[in-house]
């Protein structure tokens, strides 16, 4: 079999390595005569995988255990929009967004069905191209909280730096760049992320929470499933979890130590997306990047061509050259290149090539 390089922006590339754990273990998890899959989520060997994962977690983002908890929940980043303001915004309340591209858009349309938000700056007018600098955020009067979208999968922003919020909780969607790249993530009080872009497989998410902001989370709510508390006072397994994608949470986050953890990868990110950046920035405007310099994702890569012709016929040869899901999304166009944690260097080697090479028979 040969593999492709996947460039897909989720589910996305997992690490092979992990893979491979995978598959040795799939029929008999360590000598137990069964599948991960089929094992009970109350047995002290799945508990056991539990606390491993969300002990691994916490240490490769640098966060101390006596201040902060680890949830794995179910519903993707899409359920923490409305469990956010259910947990976090008090009745009378207001809780500030910052709104820099289509996620963070949704996440601002489901708060306000919950309650009274201010939009402290949105870069909708430029086509979510850029990232609001700190003086041109206005927030509310002692919010809540601030939520922000770190990454931007669609547009192809990222944050360069964490905002100054004041005394006001900070909560971040991190879906598509969590532990990328080094950050002081003791800055922020709640961090959530979908795990299918750069923790693991579809179906499991993950949150981290300061347990500060824990206590003070609403007690009063139409679902034990949608409390934070409950979650939390129970590990995780108040319900049946998505056992197998908290297994493969586990095998990833062992992968970023072994990898010499996100100080090493973020260095590794930054020499993959130079690669296409550099392509890019030296095609003579054959290939012209969506984002603003200043703003661009290490995570996800988006520029156009010349014209939509050229742009499917890339996206047409890109898998005869190994590389797959490159078409960008239909509120950009043009293409998109996700290069994750675990796509391999030579993956943005390849890439790289393959641009150079189409410009060349094209330009």
């Amino acid at each position: 079999m040969t593999r492709v390089y996947n460039f897909n922006p989720g589910p996305a590339v997992l690490p092979l390595s992990v893979l491979e754990t995978a598959q040795r273990e799939l029929l008999d998890y360590k000598g137990n005569g069964i599948s991960i899959m089929e094992m009970s989520h109350r047995s002290a060997q799945f508990e056991e995988i539990n606390r491993e994962a969300e002990s691994l977690v916490l240490e490769n983002a640098g966060l101390a255990a006596a201040d902060y908890r680890v949830l794995f929940l179910q519903g993707g980043a899409s359920l923490q929009f409305s469990m956010i303001p259910m947990n976090l915004l008090p009745s009378g309340a207001t809780a500030d967004y910052i709104i820099t591209g289509s996620f963070a858009e949704k996440a601002y349309q489901e708060a306000v069905k919950l309650g009274s938000i201010h939009v402290a700056a949105s870069t909708k007018a430029s086509n979510h191209s850029i990232i609001p600098r700190q003086e041109e955020l206005q927030f509310s009067e002692n919010p809540a909280y601030v939520h922000i979208t770190t990454n931007n999968t669609i547009y192809g922003t990222q944050w360069p730096y964490i905002p100054d919020c004041g005394s006001a909780f900070l909560v971040a969607d991190m879906s598509s760049d969590i532990l990328s790249r080094e950050l002081e993530l003791s800055r922020f009080d709640l961090i959530y992320a979908g795990a299918q872009k750069n923790m693991g497989p579809a179906g499991v998410t993950v949150l981290i929470i300061r347990k500060s902001m824990l206590e003070q989370a609403s007690e009063n709510l139409p679902s034990a499933m949608l409390s934070y508390k409950i979650h939390a006072e129970n590990d995780s397994l108040y319900n049946t979890p998505c056992t197998f994608g908290i297994y493969i949470v586990r095998l990833v986050m062992q992968w970023v130590k072994e990898m010499g953890g996100v100080k090493a990868l973020g260095a590794l990110n930054r020499q993959k997306a130079a690669l296409i950046y550099d392509v890019i920035d030296n095609s003579g405007g054959f290939y012209r990047g969506h984002a603003a310099m200043v703003a661009r994702s290490e995570m996800n890569i988006t520029f156009r061509l010349p014209g939509a012709e050229l742009e499917n016929k890339f996206v047409q040869e890109a898998p005869k050259a190994g590389m797959i899901g490159l078409k960008g999304h239909r509120s950009v166009g043009g293409i998109r290149a996700s290069i994750y944690n675990a796509m391999p260097l030579e993956g943005c080697q390849a890439l790289a090539s393959f641009m150079q090479e189409f410009a060349r028979r094209n330009g």
